[in-house]
């Protein structure tokens, strides 16, 4: 009897771990300097200044920031232990970019540009790497560990 072990991860499949790698790295970065706000007297005080409805959006921000970057460390170490369930999530999590990305776009107050600039590659990520990972038999055969 011979055991055929599943396709490691290789060719195409190093883009979408690029993806999540790139952003676990921003969402990192994201991380620091909402720490160094909360860490900073002055930054604290900058902050209160402003009215509850903008505080409640920095907090909310803050906490969505940290679930996602948990989120892509939990999907990172997934993707390496080529996990079946990988598939389902990263599917989600390209889609929960794209809804964060929307977020961004509809309430920040950045220019109209730069927005779209920040939207268009969640949205281009998505619809290409979640039909492959829905479909590809390359995929299927690759994350098959329990």
């Amino acid at each position: 009897m011979t055991i055929t072990q599943a396709p490691r991860i290789g060719g195409w499949l190093y883009i979408p771990l690029a993806w999540l790698l790139l952003t676990l790295l921003s969402t990192g970065v994201a991380l620091a300097l909402y720490a160094m706000v909360l860490i900073s007297a002055d930054a604290h005080q900058a902050i209160r200044l402003h009215s509850g409805g903008q505080i409640s959006l920095w907090y909310l921000s803050l906490f969505s920031t940290l679930v996602m970057w948990c989120y892509t460390l939990w999907l990172a170490i997934a993707f390496f232990k080529r996990r079946g369930l990988v598939r389902k999530h990263y599917i989600v999590w390209l889609l929960i970019g794209v809804l964060l990305a929307l977020k961004s776009f509809a309430f920040s107050p950045i220019s109209d540009e730069l927005a779209l600039r920040q939207l268009l590659f969640p949205l281009l990520a998505a619809a290409i790497l979640a039909p492959c990972f829905r479909r590809s038999a390359r995929v299927k055969n690759t994350f098959v560990n329990p």
